[in-house]
């Protein structure tokens, strides 16, 4: 190991944040292969969101034959941050040969946050004729999480357009409430992507409980129209 490796490896370790964040944006503007592995590495354990960007970034300045291979084999690390950061990696990149690597175990990680970066990264590299099956594996996981993890998958949907139709039909039927008003949330998204995700929800649920005789009959109501507050970072 070079000096200068020394030097590049203590830096990205040291405390003050905005130290490891100068040194990956200058490994980013001055790609060199020579540190593939240490970027990679620090991903899997950086504690900065920002940084963690950077670091996804840097990765993509050098040559898609040289980073996604090592990238590929993070995607199977038993550290969640590696695997998420990596999947995060792929969408920064997005080269559709990828595609194949998300795998169904991906998406449905038990890492919410393995599990959300996947969402978001399949919908980048889907082929537009596996939308249709994304759309239906994506859909079984309504319901999934706190709100924060269900806003991820329905923008996640949501971005699939109309090809979810069939899917949140289905889901919206679902004997289960939480899977029910969240299938019915998205659909109002799809159909009014200004919509807030929480008054969106507000009114899904409010449709739900009515119960299954009176939802065929309940005239449709934008979540605008809800009196419930409006989610502006939808």
């Amino acid at each position: 190991m070079t000096l200068q490796h020394t030097r590049v490896i203590n830096a990205l370790g040291a405390e003050d944040a905005s130290v490891r964040l100068r040194t990956t944006m200058a490994l980013g503007s001055n790609p060199d292969p020579v540190f593939l592995e240490t970027l990679v590495e620090r991903c899997a354990i950086e504690p900065d969101f920002f940084v963690r960007d950077m670091l996804s970034w840097a990765l993509t300045r050098l040559p898609p034959t040289i980073a996604l291979p090592r990238i590929r084999q993070e995607l199977g690390s038993e550290r969640a941050q590696a695997r998420s950061q990596a999947l995060h990696t792929l969408s920064k990149i997005g080269d559709e040969s990828t595609w194949g690597w998300i795998t169904r175990d991906m998406l449905r990680d038990a890492d919410d946050e393995v599990a959300r970066t996947a969402w978001r990264v399949a919908v980048v590299l889907v082929p537009a004729d596996e939308e249709e099956d994304l759309a239906a594996e994506l859909a079984r996981q309504l319901g999934r999480g706190d709100r924060d993890v269900q806003l991820s998958l329905s923008r996640a949907l949501v971005d699939l357009g109309d090809v979810i139709e069939p899917a949140l039909e289905k889901a919206a039927e679902s004997s289960d409430p939480a899977v029910a008003a969240h299938a019915r949330a998205t659909e109002l998204l799809r159909l009014d992507t200004e919509t807030g995700f929480d008054a969106a929800l507000y009114e899904a649920k409010r449709v739900v409980a009515l119960g299954p005789r009176r939802r065929t009959t309940e005239p449709v109501r934008t979540a605008r129209n809800a009196e419930a507050p409006r989610d502006a970072t939808c």
